[in-house]
C-alpha cells in the first residue's frame, strides 16, 4: 500500500465514522431524546451493568473531572443515576435509567437506518463482509470518540 492509499483509507474510515455518529445522533434526537454524541459513547460503557466515573473516564479517554461532568449531565437529564457501588463503599456506580435504556434502543434503531444506504449501495452480503473485516482489524477496545 502506498502513502496516498493509506491516507485515502484513513480519510474514508474517519469520514464514515463521523457520518455514522451524526446520523445516529440525529436519529436519536428525531425520536424525541435530547442527546449529543458523547451520550452514546458513555452509554456504551454504562450498559449493561454500570460503571464508575473513573471507569467512564478511561473508556472515553478523558479526565475523571470531564467524565464526572458528563455523568452530572446524564443524571440531570434523567438518563442515568448514581447508586452505591456493590464492591467499593467509596465509589458510586452510574447506571442507565429506563429513559437511558429507551435512548439506547432509539440509537439502535437509528444505527439500522444509518447503515441502510450502505446496504442499498453495496448489498447486504458485502456490508456483512465489511463488518467482519472491520471487527478483525479492531476486535475490541473502548468505543470512544476521537476528541
Amino acid at each position: 500500500m502506498e502513502n496516498s492509499e493509506a491516507i485515502a483509507l484513513t480519510a474514508a474510515l474517519l469520514t464514515a465514522a463521523g457520518d455514522l455518529t451524526k446520523r445516529i445522533n440525529d436519529g436519536v434526537v428525531a425520536r424525541g431524546f435530547e442527546a449529543r454524541p458523547a451520550y452514546g459513547f458513555a452509554f456504551a460503557r454504562l450498559a449493561p451493568h454500570g460503571a464508575t466515573a473513573t471507569d467512564l473516564a478511561a473508556h472515553l479517554g478523558v479526565t475523571k473531572q470531564a467524565a464526572s461532568q458528563l455523568v452530572d449531565e446524564l443524571v440531570r437529564k434523567g438518563y442515568a443515576e448514581r447508586r452505591p457501588h456493590p464492591g467499593d463503599a467509596r465509589a458510586r456506580l452510574v447506571v442507565l435509567t429506563e429513559s437511558g435504556w429507551a435512548c439506547t434502543r432509539a440509537a439502535e434503531e437509528a444505527a439500522l437506518e444509518a447503515v441502510q444506504p450502505w446496504v442499498e449501495l453495496l448489498g447486504e452480503s458485502e456490508v456483512r463482509v465489511l463488518c467482519d473485516r472491520l471487527r478483525r482489524i479492531a476486535p475490541y477496545g473502548p468505543l470512544r470518540p476521537t476528541w
